[in-house]
């Protein structure tokens, strides 16, 4: 009975241990994903204009690449000697201008915050929420640019619920879910462990965490930005 009674007593202290382990993990990544997501909203905030232009830039150059596929397949189908009419109309990534000056101001400023809370180079290192993000980007400059204000709106209320990446969000384990088996408080150590690598590999937080002054960073993207538009830019110009 008395060694039963030991070693329940032993699983139990094992159990505590494996959730006082969790529960470090979880806040150590907490703090990492906070200074983080602090200072990319910094680098964000300097670098607005810049990250627009690109994702704009972006967009218009696949709908240019689309369009000259369309092109290419009606030319193929009239025969060889199909010419083009004179005048193709062009693709305009510039918004219809609305009359009224309050309206055309808010549609700014929700177009602005909605792009810059889900910009895809939020998620470099998650490759599917990039992807998501880059979908949920791209319908927002069509909304954008139809000048539709109530519709901008209602997307801006969308994407600052979250919802509008919650297919990509990771599943949160409460504490009430912690149960007795060894095996699961393992595994979920293992999966914070690698969240918290994860974490720390972004060149966000190694930037924080190398840099003597992490703010010269901005710099750096400032460079890399300006080249990558001037080279959307010469793509899409017609």
């Amino acid at each position: 009975m008395k060694s039963e009674e030991l070693r329940l007593s032993d699983n139990q202290d094992k159990v505590l241990i494996l959730k006082a382990q969790i529960k470090g993990l979880q806040e150590e990544l907490r703090a990492v994903e906070q200074k983080t997501v602090t200072f990319e909203n910094i680098l964000r905030t300097e670098l607005g204009s810049m990250l627009i232009e690109v994702q704009e830039l972006t967009v218009l150059y696949k709908q240019q690449k689309q369009a000259k596929k369309t092109k290419r397949q009606e030319q193929k189908k009239r025969g060889k000697n199909y010419k083009a009419p004179v005048g193709l109309k062009s693709i305009s990534q510039q918004p219809e201008i609305q009359s009224q000056k309050v309206e055309d101001k808010e549609m700014k400023r929700l177009y602005r915050e909605a792009m810059l809370h889900v910009h895809p180079d939020k998620f470099s290192m998650q490759e599917e929420k990039m992807d998501l993000a880059t979908e949920v980007t791209t319908r927002l400059i069509d909304i954008y640019q139809s000048g539709d204000l109530k519709a901008l709106a209602s997307y801006h209320r969308y994407i600052f619920s979250g919802n509008a990446l919650e297919g990509v969000e990771h599943e949160t384990v409460s504490g009430d879910m912690l149960g007795p088996k060894d095996d699961y408080l393992e595994k979920e150590i293992e999966r914070l462990e690698q969240e918290l690598a994860d974490a720390k590999k972004q060149q966000t937080y190694k930037v924080l965490t190398e840099y003597d002054d992490p703010l010269t960073f901005l710099e750096e993207l400032r460079v890399y930005y300006r080249d990558r538009i001037a080279k959307l830019r010469r793509r899409t110009r017609t």
